[in-house]
């Protein structure tokens, strides 16, 4: 009977474990879907406005994307597979800052102000998206490196979000495309921080023995 009730509680836990791994797919097609398009939005408005950062929000959903994309491959396996997603995906956000840091460089040398009625509504829908892939993966930070990673990129792209919609109202208010550029700066910061965080976690996640040393 005990031995009855051991493989029932085994058999559970795998069903559990299952039916959690199909939920974190669900959820990361969706933030997939929705930072791709939000992704082609970014980046039409930031060519029709000239912001740079719109565009710098754009690079950011283009690696969140590739982010959700990989952690959606890596559900379910095992440890340190997911921790060398998790190390790529670091590297992605590393790479995305280093792509902002080059458009801010030509904006200084060709400044322009952008147009801001289009650089604002764009900024709202890209907020309005990133609010709702936070609140879809936040329930599922805590499992894993994979989703925790995933968590971190989504509560980047809510600041990305406010950063904008500030750099719209400055740029209306001042006039000038300064704003603009402080913020897409700021946005790179942002971005250096994130990778460094991801990297970090993943890497003691791969060496779990050198980090207790």
């Amino acid at each position: 009977m005990e031995s009855q009730s051991v493989s029932d509680s085994c058999c559970q836990d795998h069903i559990d474990v299952a039916a959690l791994h199909a939920r974190q797919r669900r959820i990361l097609i969706i933030v997939l879907v929705i930072n791709t398009a939000t992704f082609l939005m970014m980046v039409f408005a930031a060519i029709i406005s000239g912001s740079s950062s719109l565009l710098s929000g754009a690079l950011d959903n283009f690696g969140d994307a590739m982010t959700y994309a990989l952690s959606l491959m890596v559900v379910g396996a095992s440890g340190p597979a997911k921790a060398r997603v998790a190390l790529f995906k670091g590297f992605l956000i590393f790479c995305a800052a280093l792509a902002v840091a080059f458009q801010i460089g030509w904006r200084i040398q060709h400044p322009e102000t952008p147009v801001f009625e289009t650089m604002g509504f764009a900024a709202f829908l890209n907020l309005a998206a990133n609010l709702l892939c936070l609140w879809l993966i936040t329930p599922y930070r805590d499992g894993d490196v994979n989703m925790s990673s995933a968590w971190e990129c989504s509560r980047n792209d809510v600041s990305e979000g406010l950063a904008v919609i500030a750099a719209a109202f400055a740029v209306w208010m001042f006039g000038s495309g300064w704003p603009d550029l402080v913020i897409a700066i700021g946005l790179l910061i942002l971005f250096l921080r994130s990778a460094v965080r991801v990297l970090r976690g993943a890497w003691q996640d791969l060496n779990p023995t050198s980090v207790q040393n």
